[in-house]
């Protein structure tokens, strides 16, 4: 379907106390992006993210889905809350049940599905999440980011086309912080469409595809981080923090006469800014493909390979460490992980140490899944320059086998 997923016209809203929470709000949510909502506390960020799936009800203007007007009706909100799901900045706003897996059963059984499918849907979330070793433990046992993941599992079990989260990284530890966008990623490579608000500017400008500031429920910027942080003027205006990876780019260009643009997004991209490295292509491998960077070699393993062990073997003998230049990316090989299956040094955050790793003449054995390897081809290609090679050979498994979504 062409056009955005979200549109709002003129969107307009106070709360009982008069004071305008929304002015005027003209957006688009365009289908398949990730985009990060900005802005101080009062902004209007949350106020927004209820009127996108019909919990709060314009005063003036409206709000499309699918370029169809909501509607408030019982059945209509029913209905689009299925396609549109949201995890709230607090999870003790979200978890009412006594169990975990009770409360993320909690959508599915109310859209009246079979019992199987209710149960195939809370493992699945589970996993994406986590928390499947924990799916009897009572809620209010459990720690402020469990919960938060439990709020997120319950999201995930509606089989949601939009997934909306409101400060999802608020509270986190650094390894969940690097999980959660992970699997964010995942979910959007398999065609959903992510809404994220967050102060975290740092995480906003390296994982988001387009940005929306708001200041006193006003929209006052709407593209892409790149256009965001080249408008100096206006981010001094709106005092906006500029990220690391920025910085350092403008202390590249001031000092060496290198261009701004491209912008580096990620810890890999300004490393190769600043430091590249000859790229020299990709090779061609079996189940077990491989990419070369520099002298070194990225190995990915695909786990739903079911001849995987025997060649992960095979390689060992030419990794001098295997086990310390490992890891795994994506919710499935985690899982792996998680049950004792899989032994790697790197369980979370693996993909850029990976690409850094091999950017100076290592090796890495990645492990991941079908559906994931063109996404790990992407952002190979991202470093590399000169990505073909390994862009076709990620397309040459989805031909091989049926690529997989992370339901």
């Amino acid at each position: 379907m062409k056009g955005p997923v979200i549109a709002t016209k003129e969107l307009g809203f106070s709360y009982q106390n008069g004071s305008p929470a929304l002015r005027g709000v003209s957006l688009e949510v365009h289908r398949g992006r990730k985009i990060a909502f900005l802005g101080p506390n009062g902004a209007g960020k949350s106020t927004l993210f209820l009127h996108f799936n019909g919990i709060l009800r314009p005063k003036k203007g409206e709000v499309r889905y699918n370029d169809v007007p909501l509607r408030y009706d019982q059945r209509s909100l029913a209905l689009l809350r299925q396609d549109i799901a949201m995890v709230l900045q607090n999870p003790d706003d979200q978890i009412f049940s006594s169990t975990v897996e009770e409360d993320v059963a909690f959508g599915p059984m109310n859209l009246g599905l079979e019992r199987a499918e209710v149960e195939r849907r809370v493992d699945v979330s589970l996993h994406l999440v986590g928390m499947e070793g924990l799916r009897s433990r009572p809620t209010q046992q459990l720690s402020f980011g469990q919960r938060k993941r439990v709020s997120l599992a319950g999201a995930l079990a509606m089989r949601p086309k939009v997934l909306i989260m409101d400060e999802p990284t608020a509270g986190l530890d650094s390894e969940m912080v690097h999980e959660l966008l992970e699997l964010s990623d995942e979910l959007n490579h398999a065609g959903m469409t992510m809404i994220m608000s967050t102060h975290d500017i740092e995480t906003a400008y390296e994982w988001a595809d387009e940005m929306v500031v708001l200041i006193g429920g006003e929209v006052v910027f709407s593209g892409t981080p790149e256009d965001l942080f080249d408008r100096h003027m206006l981010l001094d205006r709106l005092r906006i923090v500029y990220p690391y990876a920025v910085r350092m780019n403008q202390q590249l260009h001031y000092r060496t006469g290198r261009p701004e643009r491209p912008f580096p997004r990620t810890l890999v991209e300004l490393t190769e800014k600043c430091f590249p490295s000859p790229a020299t292509g990709a090779h061609e491998g079996s189940e077990l493909s491989h990419a070369r960077l520099s002298a070194g070699t990225l190995y990915i393993a695909d786990v739903d390979d079911p001849g995987l062990p025997g060649q992960v073997d095979d390689i060992a003998g030419r990794m001098q460490d295997l086990h310390r230049s490992s890891g795994v990316y994506g919710a499935k090989a985690r899982r792996l992980v998680r049950d004792g299956r899989l032994d790697v040094h790197h369980p979370f955050h693996a993909l850029e140490n990976a690409l850094l790793q091999v950017s100076v003449g290592k090796d890495f054995l990645l492990y991941t899944d079908t559906s994931l390897i063109s996404l790990v081809g992407r952002e190979l290609a991202k470093v590399e320059g000169r990505g073909q090679a390994a862009g076709s050979r990620c397309r040459q498994h989805q031909r091989d086998k049926e690529p997989g979504g992370p339901w």
